[in-house]
Order: structure tokens, then sequence, then C-alpha cells
């Protein structure tokens, strides 16, 4: 069955107090919006149609980047929830089979709950994603018999008896592209908020003698985005989330409560995490690995035996072959490191390719910059170099060859070569305790003054 996406992304957010559209605010080191979108994708729509209001052009940018094809659409005027899906009528023109509406400020929906409510789809012209809640508060209520749904009522226009009801209404909706449209267009705005509402979609559908059903998920999935406080709930389920089914898969944490996630984490059984470490955007750590303390990953790929940390940071483009070793206030960004190579103390390593049982000394640096444009260092198989070295790309240093402790390289070195690039040392017997003496001499007299 082929099935589209709408996901409304239009509202301000302004109880979130931020310049920052609210779908854009970080979950999980992901923006909201797409942590909806993802979820949506797994059911390889034909079309996905992303409405836009408040910031826009940010959200647009967000969307399109994680799928360029996207169709994003704009509601210039926030008139609710009906007319924000009508908006993407024109981006769905002669896309045949269903519509599932989503919204980009509720992360938590799973692929299969959706997939669900495709199913209902067979016995039911209009379903809807429902919940019992804990705390029902101001939630649209719901009025079913079994998975019959009769009618959603706004809390604003509900009865007493109906806010009772703790079945809620989440927002989400799935409907033929025909009957969505056609039933959107009779959609009126005579309620409290003066708004055109989609959930009255259902009662226009069961006065056209059309079915409308229910399916239910738990309450966790339908949590919605509003202020900054939800937000950090949100955050702390999705870590525990995580944290939980890092360990159900076999990875090791040794102080799980310390460890953060982003949403595409993805750690092989039998890793080991150590305390305080952070997982940025687009990290893989392959199994057997061991990620040390205080350390921080992003864009990242970590292989079979390789070690990390204690208090390193590998940025985008870090590719570690098995067995790597990447010590301490190390930080690697755009470098593959081959098989074995080491990479132990306090050293920098940008823009390179450092070849398999290579032994990078601390303080090694690889000066990728001139001001405009980043340059490669390639570091042959076997390589030393020695601690405190300078390596000025574009450079390359041959398989086997060695560079003295403190040099600065600014030539290539052949396979097995030893470079120094240093000034010669000149000692002068005394002159150290004569300088010394002089210095203490004066800072006494200035202290006298």
């Amino acid at each position: 069955m082929t099935v589209s996406l709408v996901i409304l992304a239009a509202g301000q957010g302004s109880r979130m107090q931020s310049d920052l559209p609210k779908v854009l605010h970080p979950l999980g080191a992901v923006p909201l919006v797409l942590h909806a979108l993802r979820a949506g994708q797994m059911l390889m729509p034909e079309r996905v149609v992303v409405v836009v209001g408040h910031g826009g052009d940010a959200v647009a940018k967000v969307v399109t980047e994680e799928n360029p094809d996207a169709v994003v659409v704009q509601q210039a005027a926030q008139l609710g929830t009906a007319h924000a899906v009508d908006q993407a009528r024109a981006a769905l023109d002669g896309v045949a089979g269903d519509v599932v509406v989503l919204y980009g400020d509720t992360p938590f929906i799973r692929s299969e709950t959706l997939e669900a409510m495709l199913a209902a789809r067979a016995t039911h012209d209009v379903v809807v994603l429902g919940f019992h809640a804990a705390d029902p508060g101001r939630y649209g209520r719901l009025v079913a018999t079994g998975d019959r749904l009769e009618r959603i009522v706004e809390f604003k226009d509900a009865t007493e008896a109906e806010r009772a009801i703790t079945l809620c209404n989440s927002g989400v909706i799935c409907a033929s592209r025909e009957a969505l449209f056609a039933l959107i267009a009779d959609v009126g705005n005579a309620n409290a908020a003066g708004e055109y509402y989609l959930t009255d979609i259902v009662g226009l559908a069961r006065a056209r003698g059309l079915s409308a059903g229910l399916v239910t998920c738990a309450e966790a999935e339908t949590l919605g985005i509003n202020t900054r406080h939800e937000l950090a709930q949100a955050e702390a389920a999705f870590q525990a989330r995580m944290r939980r089914e890092a360990l159900e898969n076999g990875v090791t944490l040794c102080a799980p409560e310390t460890v953060y996630f982003a949403q595409d984490t993805v750690i092989g059984r039998d890793a080991v995490v150590d305390q305080f470490v952070v997982f940025g955007p687009g990290v893989t750590v392959e199994s057997g690995a061991h990620i040390r303390a205080f350390s921080h990953l992003e864009g990242a790929h970590v292989s079979r035996g390789a070690v990390v940390g204690p208090y390193a940071r590998l940025r985008t483009g870090a590719e570690l072959a098995e067995d790597v070793r990447v010590g301490n206030f190390v930080e690697i960004k755009n470098a593959e490191l081959g098989e074995g190579a080491k990479v132990n103390h306090l050293s920098y390593v940008g823009d390179a390719t450092v070849g398999a049982r290579a032994n990078l000394g601390a303080g090694t640096v690889t000066c990728n910059y001139d001001g405009v444009f980043k340059h490669h260092t390639d570091i042959g198989e076997g390589a030393f170099i020695g601690s405190s070295t300078m390596l000025v790309a574009p450079v390359r240093i041959g398989a086997a060859a060695v560079t003295g402790s403190g040099s600065v390289i600014t030539s290539d070195v052949p396979e097995g070569a030893l470079a120094l690039g240093r000034a010669k040392q000149e000692t002068k017997p005394a002159l150290g305790k004569r300088l010394m003496d002089r210095l203490r001499a004066m800072k006494a007299e200035k202290t006298k003054g």
C-alpha cells in the first residue's frame, strides 16, 4: 500500500522562550523534527511533506538535508491543525494511497505503531492514534466503543462527563488522501479557540457514513514538547531508553546514568563504555571496542578492539581501524588511523591518513590549516613520530620513517629515513644560574618599592 507523510512543523513554540523554532531543539543530539521524520520514513513513503511556519527556512534546511526529496510547504497563518494539513493538498495532488499525519514536536512515535495504524485502515476509513493518560489534563478526549471511534472532543469544548474520559487523542491520524482532504474541506472553526481542528474530521466522517477506527499506544510515545521542562523530561526518557537498549544488546556501561547517546548511536555487543562518555550524532562503535572515561565522540567509526580515551575527542570523519589506540587528551578529526596505530598522548591529528602500526608521540600535531585551506598529512605504515613533532601539511612521512622529537617537518620524508627539523642546541655554562639570580634580585627590588 502506498503511503505519504505530512509532518506539521509550523508552530512557533512560544513557551520554549527561544528564538530557535521549537522543532529544531535537539533531543538525543538530533532536532525534534527529525525524530518524527525518521520514524515515518521507516514506512517507505511515496512522498514526504513538511509544513513549516515560524523559522521555516531553518526548518526546511534541516529537513531537506535529511531527506532531499521532502517537499516543504509554508503555513503563513497559524489557523489550526486542519488548516496546516490543508497546506499539503497541492503537494500530494495525484499521489495515491494513504496519508499519515505526524507532528514535528512529538518525537517518540514508533514506526511499529504507524504500521498498526496502516493495518487498521483495512477496516476503517479514518484511523486515529490514542493513548490512556495517567493525567488527561487538557488533552482532547476520544469517545469510542472498542476500536470504533465515535468522535474527538477538544478539552475546551468538552462536557464534565467527557473530561472524565482518560482515553486521549495523540493527534496522529491516517486516512486515504481523497478522504482526508475532502473532510478537511468541510472543517469549520466554530469552537472556543476559533481554529480549524484536524480532529473534527472524525465527526464529519461519521456523519457521512464513514468508519473511524482507533489504535492505541503507550502514553510515552505521544509525548509532545512545548516547554524547556518537557524537553528536559523527554531527554531523560530518551537516554534511559537508549541505555537500557544498549545493556540489553550486550554493551557494558560501567556507569549507565553518566553515558549520553545520540539518536543514531550504534554500539556492538561486548563493547565497553566507561563513565561520562558522550556520543554525538553519527557514531558507530564495533564489538569489543573500549571507550574510556570522559571521551566525546561524534561522526566517528571505531573498529573492533580499538581503545579510545580517557579524555579523548573524536570528531567528524574519524575512522579508527582495529586495535587502534587513541589516548588521553587526543583529538582526531577527518582522519583515518590504520590497524594498530597509536596516538596515545596530547596530540591533534586532523585531515590525515595514519598507516598501520604507526606510533605518534606525545604532542604530535598535524598542522593542517593555513588560514584559508585545509591540507592533508600522510603518515606511512610503521612510522615513528617523535614527541612534539609539528607536521606542516601538505606533507608525507614514508613507511618506517622516523622524526626526531621537537621537529618541525615541512618537507616529505622518504621511507625509512630519519628527519630532524629543529635548531641546533647551544649550551652556555653557568649562564642559567646568573640569569635566574639577576631576575630574583629584580623581583626583590620591585617588592621593596
